[in-house]
């Protein structure tokens, strides 16, 4: 049942429009029975040989169908029984992201298990605090490499008593302990769970202190699956639907969207190392890509960047100022006959090479886990790939609004989900509701009631506001505000996102707080960086010895003017200084879904920020 396209959301205003209310109906009902493990049963039902996963294997991708896949989950979860692991405990799970992480994910449902996702890049220290914070009896880990540094706390964790490593043969292993395991036995496991059931602890990534244990139940994924398949089919239910999905499925984003994929019946393919995103791409052909704000730069930028190298910089340049305007133009009664024949020109000398970078079949794109950039989302939709930019925390199970096919705006996060609620507090905090939000922190009552009102609205910790038509559209972090010594109030998310727009820069964070004037720190981009160098005969300088260089600071100016064009001259940055190293999720400055950690950056580079304002 799709979206209707002339449906309105709901709107109510409050007083002097100081609080906003937005909610739309939901587009299928919810089942009041079940779980997300359901779906593979249902999908095996329906069309056994259908393919449900294409799995890397060398250069080739091998088919997994329907069936094939819900045998194998049976098989690993009969496994998981046979090792004495009891419905409701939980198992967590460290891998990057691959087939064999989505299977033991559901594996773990059919035994009536919980899942604890745990990024493969973790530090001992956050395992440690993870699986045993979750009270984990057993734990899934790709690699030796992973087990080594699991080993590294083991002893610390003494509720974990059982590793299995993928790399190992683990999954094989699993399914011969189990054969004994009747398949009444597993199928009385499975309906134990409901979708009150517990689904997964997920760790917020920890930008503000210790993660807490964000709990999901099958309800909260039934949910919000089934409202984001059906409110968009253009993308899920359409025929041949495909992705690639490379972003940590311990991440709620990329878990969603392998829920999502799964229920939808989109073939599904897993990607480990982003850096090999784009030959990825264009072998598996996906219809569709999820990906955060960087990912959409760095695509840009590349395409900037190998233009200059072959000298026609001015003609992408040009290029892309054509695909802005004409998908400006398609919200303001379309493009006239000149910007039709020019974007015909260009779609033929560059767009075309674009898509075909991307795999050649992608029509759409969903963006979330930061702010877009309007002028991003312009470029791309004008060059044929429409990015649909969502909004969303782990706590409200991923997406709570998202732009549609049919009901989209451009620098907005869309409207609510299907069958979710907004609304503005009287401070500006965005507040949601609905079947996606989480019931609360795991082993911390205090956070969770300081996050979830009684009547069930929860305090994003987002400051947005709502247009005339329902769209979204997110302002800065409430936490995030900055206040000059001339109490001027300033959201660095937005001069942040337009500054991390350039190719030459990687990272920054805006600062100022109780200063006379706002100041930025700034990194610069490591792939970027050697072309720049070449292009200003720089030799074979590092970016250490070009911090004070006068080229390269007036490049970075040029984005800074960029960015103050958003603020008002108050905001606008004043004074910023490149620094000789970037940011990482090595180097603890940057989660696993690259959020800033602000007070890691400010503890380690406070020197910086006091010499801006020297």
């Amino acid at each position: 049942m799709p979206w209707k396209q002339g449906a309105n959301p709901r709107r109510l205003i409050y007083g002097d429009s100081m609080r906003t209310e937005i909610s739309i109906p939901q587009v299928v009902p919810t089942s009041p029975t079940g779980s997300v493990a359901d779906h593979i049963i249902e999908n095996a039902a329906k069309d056994p040989g259908h393919v449900s996963f294409s799995v890397p294997r060398g250069d080739a991708w091998v088919d997994v169908t329907a069936q094939e896949f819900l045998d194998r989950v049976r098989a690993v979860a009969k496994g998981i029984m046979a090792n004495g692991v009891e419905a409701g405990e939980r198992i967590g799970v460290m891998s990057r992201t691959c087939y064999e992480w989505t299977l033991v994910d559901y594996a773990i449902w059919y035994a009536g298990c919980v899942s604890v996702p745990v990024y493969e890049t973790s530090s001992a220290e956050q395992i440690q605090w993870m699986l045993s914070d979750s009270e984990s009896v057993a734990v899934f880990l790709e690699s030796e490499k992973n087990k080594r540094t699991y080993d590294e706390v083991a002893d610390q964790i003494p509720s974990c008593t059982r590793t299995w490593v993928f790399d190992d043969g683990a999954l094989d292993e699993l399914a011969r302990e189990g054969a004994h395991i009747s398949d009444d036995e597993l199928e009385a496991r499975r309906q134990t769970v409901s979708p009150d059931s517990l689904a997964t602890i997920i760790y917020t990534s920890g930008t503000t202190g210790r993660p807490k244990g964000c709990m999901l139940t099958h309800g909260n994924f039934m949910f919000e699956v089934d409202q984001v398949v059906w409110g968009l089919p253009d993308v899920f239910l359409a025929p041949g639907s495909s992705t690639l999905l490379f972003l940590p499925i311990a991440h709620v984003f990329g878990r969603m969207i392998e829920l999502g994929c799964v229920r939808a019946g989109v073939r599904l393919g897993h990607a480990a190392d982003i850096k090999q995103l784009l030959p990825g791409l264009g072998s598996f052909q996906p219809t569709f890509l999820l990906a955060v704000p960087r990912v959409f730069e760095k695509i840009y930028n590349s395409a900037q960047q190998k233009a200059v190298a072959d000298g026609k910089g001015n003609i992408f340049d040009t290029a892309a100022n054509v695909a802005i305007a004409y998908s400006e133009s398609l919200d303001t009664g379309g493009p006239g006959l000149m910007l039709k024949i020019k974007h015909a020109l260009f779609d033929k000398l560059v767009y075309v090479k674009l898509r075909h970078a991307m795999g050649g079949n992608m029509k759409w794109a969903v963006s979330g886990g930061a702010p877009l950039g309007a002028r991003l989302g312009h470029f791309f939709r004008g060059i044929g790939v429409t990015i649909l930019e969502g909004y969303g925390l782990t706590e409200t199970s991923a997406a709570s609004t998202v732009n549609r096919p049919s009901a989209l705006r451009i620098g907005t996060v869309g409207q609510p989900v299907p069958g979710a609620s907004v609304k503005i507090a009287e401070d500006g905090e965005i507040m949601l509701a609905g079947g996606q939000i989480f019931t609360g922190y795991w082993n911390n009552p205090t956070a969770t009631a300081e996050s979830i009102e009684p009547d069930g609205w929860f305090h994003s910790g987002d400051i947005g506001e709502i247009d005339d038509d329902g769209f979204l559209r997110i302002t800065g972090r409430k936490k995030e505000l900055l206040v000059t010594a001339a109490g001027k109030n300033v959201a660095p998310a937005v001069l942040e996102d337009r500054l991390r727009a350039n190719w030459l820069v990687s990272q920054c964070m805006v600062v100022g707080d109780a200063k006379p004037f706002i100041g930025a720190l700034v990194t610069i981009d490591p792939e970027s960086f050697p072309a720049w160098v070449s292009q200003n005969n720089k030799g074979d300088a590092t970016v250490a010895d070009m911090v004070t260089d006068p080229d390269l600071n007036a490049a970075i100016q040029s984005a800074v003017d960029e960015a103050n064009k958003a603020v008002s001259h108050a905001e606008a940055i004043k004074k910023f200084a490149i620094l000789p190293v970037d940011w990482t999720e090595e180097g603890g400055q940057i989660t696993p879904s690259l959020k800033l950690k602000r007070a890691v950056v400010m503890q380690e580079f406070g020197e910086d920020v006091e010499r801006l304002y020297q």
